[in-house]
């Protein structure tokens, strides 16, 4: 008898180890956090515990170079996640399509979502205080499981119906943009930092 493990759902983890682009990042989202007011009113509308410049800049590695020097990172590991997806790209990479800063106060959260048009999101992760809100993954068969049963306490990773991943300082995750994710409550007293972009 075999059991064998079809269609999987891969994810991507790097670690950051550049305490000075860490440190320059950390200042930049502050101080757009700081000067972005179309940001902060988009936020405050939007029910965004905190600051994110989603729907106001798009230019941040073209602004700033902490954000240019991130984003030659970035094309290095989307570079090796699309190759361990076996992606035919015909030759050709993906590349950057958006990037923007989060910056959640205590008690924020972001609802499950997907990144549509893009092929692979991710986030970096700049700040995160002990008790901070990991990153929640959904099952993509979800919608389709009808009548089986829920998953055992103890089922192993890669079974579960939900997999929250606890990232550290300089934590890169990586995944294909169209599974369902979100962010869990900051319970940590300060600023979760990071910054999530899209590859199409």
């Amino acid at each position: 008898m075999t059991v064998r493990a079809l269609f999987p759902t891969l994810l991507y983890r790097a670690e950051l180890d550049d305490a000075a682009l860490l440190a320059d990042l950390d200042h930049s989202v502050r101080a757009l956090a700081a000067d972005d007011g179309a940001g902060r009113r988009w936020s405050k509308e939007h029910g965004y515990r905190g600051y994110t410049s989603y729907a106001s800049l798009n230019d941040l590695p073209q602004r700033d170079p902490a954000f240019a020097d991130l984003k030659r990172v970035l094309d290095r590991h989307v570079s090796k996640f699309a190759e361990a997806c076996a992606f035919d790209l015909g030759g050709k990479r993906l590349k950057l399509d958006s990037l923007w800063v989060n910056l959640m106060k205590p008690g924020g959260h972001h609802s499950a979502h997907l990144h549509p048009h893009s092929v692979v999101s991710g986030t970096v992760y700049i700040a995160v205080p002990e008790g901070a809100g990991g990153l929640k993954l959904e099952d993509p068969r979800l919608p389709m499981l009808m009548a089986a049963p829920p998953r055992r306490a103890d089922a192993p990773e890669g079974s579960r119906t939900f997999e929250t991943i606890q990232p550290d300082v300089g934590t890169i995750l990586l995944w294909e943009s169209w599974l369902r994710h979100e962010v869990v409550p900051n319970g940590a007293k300060g600023d979760r930092i990071s910054i999530s972009f899209n590859y199409r």
